[in-house]
């Protein structure tokens, strides 16, 4: 089955779709670090705050029906403002359909047009589609920071990957 999924900067009226993804995939428990969505308006400041800032943040739909985010937001300290972290997610009926390396590609090639020079993520060792899928795109493993999460009773390891611009 082939996809119609649009890859779009995310705008006004994905926000509540925005919400519903995030919590679906952060209740997973797997992935991220939070287990459920922060409150909608907590999300509709962020989104907002992102579009505002020109900030690098894109949506997978499927229709009106968003499927997948991405962004890549600078730090802002002095000295580390080319430095941005990446943060993804997409559905688990839309997973390995290219849909995540898409997001990837779009998302570090707007990020790059905006300064940013490295872009920097955290992944679960559990986690081997995705990490398989940076290193696909040219993310290097830097480090791993261990048992960082214990969720469930099962600790898990974090493993710090970058990749820098040519």
């Amino acid at each position: 089955m082939t996809l119609e999924v649009c890859i779009c900067p995310i705008a006004e009226e994905h926000i509540v779709g925005f919400h519903a993804c995030l919590d679906t995939v952060a209740r997973e428990r797997a992935y991220l670090a939070q287990t459920s969505a922060p409150p909608l308006e907590r999300v509709q400041e962020f989104v907002r705050s992102v579009i505002s800032k020109g900030q690098t943040q894109l949506v997978a739909l499927d229709g009106q029906k968003v499927v997948g985010w991405i962004d890549i937001l600078p730090m802002h300290f002095e000295g580390f403002t080319h430095v941005g972290h990446l943060g993804m997610g997409v559905l688990a009926g839309y997973r390995g359909q290219g849909i995540g390396k898409r997001l990837m590609l779009d998302a570090i090639a707007d990020a790059r047009s905006k300064g940013i020079e490295r872009v920097e993520l955290e992944v679960y060792a559990s986690n081997k589609p995705a990490i398989e899928l940076y290193k696909k795109v040219g993310f290097e493993i830097e480090g791993v920071k261990r048992k960082t999460r214990k969720l469930d009773g099962v600790y898990d390891d974090l493993i710090v990957m970058a990749l820098l611009s040519d």
